[in-house]
């Protein structure tokens, strides 16, 4: 890490009362589950809840593990996530319009104390429209576009550690689906996001260029009802910068999740996945990841 990465970062630490940590969510900005990208028939309402918790103790800039100079002791994530989404038809196309409310708490712990914040975070609404469908061969492709509503909790004080964002974002994501033998599959998912600016991030202004990644699942079929998956992720761009500063921090992040989902019940489907981080250029390792959902459907 350069001395001028040194500085600024120092800098920010002074302003937030936190140590050295440009955005808590510097990842995929929406995590995609297999079978996302697989239409369900118009009429069909899915009820989505997700519980998620990780654990971070490392901090990394420039490849380098960091956490000792940060004064960082660990950052602990619990958040759920609500999902409705409504499938219709439209012209020929399938489409689901669809709302994400997420809620939780975020806990950095560092040498000079802990900080924390819980609520409400940002509203996602948007959807996914497939422009091919081909119920025969079980292959698709879709494009979504979900914004980002600034309407979450935000403590500007807090910097990072803030459920909310207190600016704009616009996820785009093209996904493809393949059955690849008669219980193998392949989900591949391209994601694209626009940030809008932050003007109160612990007194600072935070701007932040695109950010783009790739996502992948490949997925083996035990039946009707279960299914086992072995995901990757990888994110690039995203570099940071306040009042103008660029932060050096540009995403080369990657991380991998394996995945169990089975229907408990005709219209009740639950997920349990682990994950953790595979290599971080910049921001948080990831030493575990836990995730349950249950999808309802109507």
């Amino acid at each position: 890490m350069n001395k001028r990465h040194l500085t600024v970062l120092a800098a920010t630490v002074l302003a937030t009362g936190v140590s050295l940590i440009p955005s808590i969510a510097h990842s995929a900005q929406v995590a995609t589950d297999p079978g996302d990208y697989s239409p369900l028939p118009a009429g069909i309402d899915l009820g989505i809840l997700y519980v998620q918790h990780t654990e971070h103790q490392d901090y990394y800039a420039s490849g380098k593990e960091i956490s000792s100079l940060a004064g960082i002791n660990e950052l602990k994530t619990d958040i759920g996530l609500l999902r409705w989404v409504h499938y219709i038809e439209a012209g020929g196309y399938i489409l689901d319009p669809q709302i994400i409310l997420p809620f939780g708490k975020v806990s950095l712990d560092t040498t000079a104390g802990t900080t924390s914040s819980s609520g409400v975070g940002d509203p996602i609404v948007g959807g996914t429209i497939w422009v091919y469908n081909n119920t025969e061969t079980k292959q698709a492709f879709g494009l979504t576009a979900l914004a980002s509503l600034p309407l979450g909790d935000y403590d500007g004080a807090k910097g990072p550690v803030n459920i909310g964002e207190n600016r704009w974002k616009m996820i785009t994501q093209a996904g493809y689906v393949t059955p690849l033998t008669e219980t193998l599959s392949l989900d591949l998912i391209a994601e694209y996001t626009f940030f809008g600016e932050n003007d109160d991030f612990g007194g600072a202004r935070k701007d932040q260029q695109d950010q783009y990644g790739i996502q992948a699942h490949i997925s083996k079929s035990f039946g009707p009802a279960t299914k086992a998956t072995l995901s990757y992720y990888h994110d690039f761009g995203g570099e940071t910068s306040l009042n103008g500063v660029d932060q050096d921090d540009e995403l080369n992040n990657s991380s991998w999740n394996a995945t169990l989902s089975h229907f408990v019940a005709p219209d009740l489907q639950v997920m349990v996945e682990y994950g953790r981080s595979l290599e971080v250029e910049n921001g948080f390792f990831e030493e575990d990841r836990l995730n349950l959902r249950f999808v309802k459907v109507f």
